[in-house]
């Protein structure tokens, strides 16, 4: 594996003391050939200036615009890829990893030529023998993308499979030929749903996606997103996202039937919001709905 040199790709927007965490387990990591890419995307304070001081073995690159997950994470790979490294990993930076995580997927992805992702297995950071993800299936007939063992105590967890539909973003790693085949990620997503999407585009393109069972990180899941609202924790923002990106989604898959079996469970939302009072998110899926069904589709951007 000496010729494999992986940039990890962290995400930071307002995050700062979980983006410290991430970086000081990172710093534990037994694989040796990797950079890390911290891509600010333009927090409110200079967190990724005060991440670099600490940190000064990152490289910085500060956004003047929050261009969400996936724009956000392109800009980094794009760096990666300009570098020259072989593999790219995106890690949330609201997790924290097992030194020898990296290893193992290199080790995997390494052995394997069709495989052009891999993830770990990723355990709830506060209830760390909980699985958070095992990786994805995705039902075509319903447009569902479904996260195995989700919330299974990892002790009494056996995937039935390696093979994936999908990774999730939180943390995935990818190979340099998987990102030139098939392009980066879809920046008309913004944020959700792209790891789905990008996933399945990969598996067009002739890879495979496989889940490194040995590989362990930790996750707090949602830290960006769950802040306190008037309307509870989750923002409008994130519904609204969540809703049209679905629509993207089975758009891009052209699954029939997916468009009534999330049309149905949209309008059920909204029926809770408004019995609920929360007219914010009421409306945040209405508009969801409104442009996920009638946006034109744009294309994922390439590289170079």
């Amino acid at each position: 594996m000496s010729d494999i040199r992986v940039a990890v790709i962290l995400l930071n927007w307002n995050g700062i003391e979980f983006t410290r965490a991430c970086l000081n387990s990172l710093s534990k990591v037994d694989f040796r050939d990797f950079k890390v890419i911290l891509v600010d995307n333009a927090s409110q304070n200079p967190e990724g200036e005060a991440l670099k001081n600490e940190f000064p073995e990152l490289d910085l690159i500060q956004n003047s615009e929050n261009l969400g997950f996936s724009g956000g994470n392109n800009v980094g790979i794009r760096a990666a890829l300009d570098q020259g490294f072989s593999h790219v990993l995106l890690l949330n930076n609201d997790t924290e990893v097992e030194p020898d995580f990296l290893g193992k997927m290199t080790e995997q992805i390494s052995s394997y030529p069709e495989v052009g992702i891999v993830q770990p297995m990723i355990c709830f950071l506060h209830e760390k023998g909980k699985i958070w993800s095992a990786g994805g299936t995705w039902k075509q007939a319903l447009g569902r993308a479904i996260t195995r063992g989700d919330r299974r105590m990892i002790s009494a967890y056996q995937p039935a499979s390696v093979n994936l539909d999908w990774a999730t973003g939180c943390c995935m790693l990818l190979s340099r030929e998987a990102i030139q085949k098939a392009g980066l990620l879809n920046e008309q997503y913004f944020a959700y749903f792209e790891d789905v999407e990008w996933s399945l585009r990969i598996r067009k393109s002739g890879f495979n996606i496989q889940l490194v069972p040995a590989a362990k990180i930790y996750h707090e899941a949602g830290a960006s997103s769950k802040k306190k609202h008037d309307e509870g924790t989750l923002s409008p923002s994130v519904f609204f996202w969540h809703v049209r990106n679905q629509f993207y989604l089975i758009r891009s898959q052209g699954s029939l039937l997916g468009f009534a079996y999330h049309l149905g469970r949209f309008i059920l939302w909204m029926g809770y919001f408004l019995l609920r009072g929360r007219f914010k998110k009421l409306k945040a899926v209405a508009r969801g709905m409104a442009a996920g069904l009638s946006d034109q589709l744009q294309a994922a951007p390439k590289w170079p």
